[in-house]
């Protein structure tokens, strides 16, 4: 009987916490009456915003820090706006969060060929790194989209339209 008692002693690393003198942090920690009182703080003062912060519905106020330097702008803004309505646990916010990524990235390349400065497309996507580290991908991602194109342009021509003369 007293020895089905003591059976958990012979699983590897039981009672390692049993002596405060064998846990790891013990030299290191030293307790003192601050350690009760955290409970206890006051919130720092929150951060003052001078453009508009998207914040999630699910929360009573802003978080205490976050980003100001790329507010909500142009159609991808209108579509951040929108999935900030909806709850974090819905489709409704994520999916158009990722679709107002692309549309994000879209607008400043327009944004940047205005102001007069052309993108390098394929350094910026690292084609060149791709090329020179791994190019049978490359090759096969080329060879894939030439396919895809062919087989588009093979049934375009055969949906031929007619006309009536």
């Amino acid at each position: 009987m007293q020895e089905e008692n003591n059976s958990y002693k012979l699983i590897p690393g039981w009672g390692v916490d049993a002596n405060p003198d064998d846990r790891p942090n013990y030299p290191m920690k030293k307790w003192t009456g601050d350690d009760h009182k955290r409970i206890n703080w006051q919130r720092p003062a929150l951060q003052q915003s001078s453009v508009e912060v998207l914040h999630s519905n699910e929360r009573p106020s802003k978080s205490a820090v976050y980003g100001t330097t790329v507010p909500p702008t142009g159609l991808s803004g209108q579509i951040r706006r929108y999935a900030f309505r909806h709850s974090e646990d819905k489709y409704a916010h994520w999916l158009p969060l990722l679709l107002a990524d692309r549309v994000n990235m879209v607008e400043g390349v327009i944004e940047d060929i205005s102001s007069g400065h052309f993108p390098n497309y394929f350094k910026e996507r690292g084609f060149t790194a791709d090329w020179k580290y791994n190019r049978g991908a490359v090759i096969q991602k080329v060879v894939g989209a030439a396919c895809v194109l062919l087989v588009w342009y093979a049934m375009s021509k055969t949906k031929k339209k007619k006309r009536f003369i």
